[in-house]
């Protein structure tokens, strides 16, 4: 079938529809493409972020992949996505079958309140839970010795064991009232027939959140997956705050091993290179992860 010639009236439209879009479009080339660009380049570049740049090819990629510490902090990126996104996706799912399943008094308040912490600024939650963990007048500590657990009494984010999952406590804490405010509204949308025969047929409300609302809200969940999952490899600012990667490189992560480099030992191609490779892992798992998921 011939396709028709644009008229002079088609051409206007798309140039008007072009004009609306410019701006957007020049703020998102000016400070995303451009930027992405730019890293890529000085990527393949020896330079301080002072000094003029000096081509050295691949020798930043080459270094990194034999770069002990930067493997440490890839390896600890992924342990930590069990903190951003597979806990509190359980989690999640629990109490949106309490909240949901059954009357509640004060439902709107709890939803309310367990996504605060996920709009709270992280530096903020950060520097509370180090107060909370502080070994010597820290909340959880002093409530331990107040109730003769003194042996439990930890320096928690000092030990090179508890260190990780003290951080990981945190990020849960942060990341599934996201999760829980996604859930409870792709819960609304279930016929709620079908509970009503899964309750003819004898189904108990563990059945009920097996069978019923997780198949319903499956495309909920992959948004909190997906979402929480960046969220756990680019992870910075919780750290930064509350260990700096510490003790030794216990929680050292990927976009923290980036900042020391760029800004503290002055290796911007160096960092540039972490940024690139970073980049690209999330990509490429957001991708596998959207590619697994099932279709409707």
């Amino acid at each position: 079938m011939d396709r028709k010639p644009l008229t002079g009236k088609t051409w206007l439209g798309k140039l008007t529809a072009f004009t609306y879009v410019l701006p957007a479009l020049m703020v998102y080339a000016i400070f995303i493409l451009f930027p992405i660009i730019n890293t890529l380049w000085y990527s393949f570049f020896n330079w301080t972020g002072f000094s003029a740049p000096v081509f050295n090819g691949l020798a930043n990629y080459q270094e990194l992949f034999q770069d002990q510490v930067f493997r440490k902090a890839i390896v600890n990126n992924f342990r930590f996505i069990l903190y951003y996104t597979l806990f509190p996706i359980v989690l999640a799912l629990i109490l949106t079958a309490l909240l949901t399943r059954r009357e509640v008094i004060g439902r709107n308040f709890f939803r309310a309140s367990f996504f605060l912490p996920y709009i709270m600024p992280m530096v903020v939650v950060g520097v509370a839970w180090r107060w909370i963990y502080n070994p010597v007048f820290g909340l959880l500590n002093s409530s331990l010795r107040a109730i003769g657990l003194d042996a439990l009494a930890f320096p928690w984010l000092g030990d090179f064991a508890l260190a990780q999952p003290a951080v990981g406590v945190i990020a849960t804490w942060v990341q599934f009232g996201f999760c829980l405010v996604l859930f409870m509204a792709g819960v609304q949308n279930i016929d709620e027939s079908l509970y009503d025969a899964a309750k003819v047929d004898g189904a108990n409300e563990l059945a009920q959140l097996w069978y019923i609302t997780i198949p319903g809200i499956r495309a909920e969940i992959m948004v909190a997956a997906v979402s929480t999952l960046i969220s756990a490899l680019r992870a910075f600012d919780l750290v930064f705050v509350t260990t700096r990667g510490g003790p030794g490189n216990e929680t050292m992560v990927t976009s923290l091993y980036l900042y020391q480099n760029a800004f503290q030992l002055n290796r911007m191609g160096y960092a540039s290179s972490i940024a690139v490779v970073l980049t690209l892992a999330i990509l490429l798992i957001s991708y596998l992860l959207l590619k697994a998921a099932p279709s409707d």
